[in-house]
């Protein structure tokens, strides 16, 4: 998606190490126009497996999985970092590296809103290695939901998550495919004619 492209390169810095700061727009400070566009794209690419939840994990997924899931007329679930004390005892629960963190987190989902027979269609910040998404993924599947597609705001395809994601036989989209972060720039994949 040209228009995120765009803004990755005119307000994204690259930090070094595979680390994307987009923070000014994606994940602290959100821009809800860009929010809405990536939105609608996800729900343009998606409307064809007949999701009945958007699952994300929280913060930085929450923008993006919103806005597609009001493109889809849908609810969103997001996984939790800590349980809350309105959350009831027995929860689905798994753990994921976080890259930005550098530690083990939990993501967590309350059984009330991840029911046995859901659709589930998955909206993400970023894919890199696929840990996180691969966490949404073993939550779904311990409700008894199915996944049925996966999109990311943002690909870095070096770090070759994509490939574990593919293995799971449902459409993986990405509206940015960063291909090379190396001496502070950012190359995207070239789009197909």
């Amino acid at each position: 998606m040209k228009e995120l492209e765009q803004r990755i390169l005119r307000d994204g810095r690259n930090l070094g190490g595979g680390i994307l700061k987009v923070d000014g727009f994606i994940n602290h400070q959100v821009d809800p126009a860009l929010m809405d566009a990536c939105g609608r794209e996800f729900a343009r690419l998606f409307a064809s497996v007949h999701a009945t939840k958007v699952l994300t994990a929280e913060i930085s997924g929450i923008a993006p999985a919103l806005t597609t899931a009001f493109h889809l007329g849908l609810p969103v679930v997001y996984a939790r970092k800590t349980k809350p004390i309105t959350m009831p005892d027995q929860v689905f629960l798994t753990l994921a590296p976080s890259h930005t963190k550098g530690r083990m987190v939990e993501l967590i989902v309350s059984p009330e809103y991840l029911a046995n027979g859901e659709r589930v269609l998955i909206i993400d910040d970023f894919l890199a290695s696929g840990q996180t998404i691969l966490g949404l993924v073993r939550l779904a599947e311990a409700s008894g939901s199915q996944i049925v597609g996966i999109g990311a705001l943002v690909e870095k395809s070096f770090e070759g998550g994509r490939a574990a994601l593919e293995a799971l036989g449902v459409p993986v989209e990405s509206l940015a495919c960063i291909t090379k972060m190396e001496e502070g720039k950012i190359e995207f994949r070239k789009a197909e004619n």
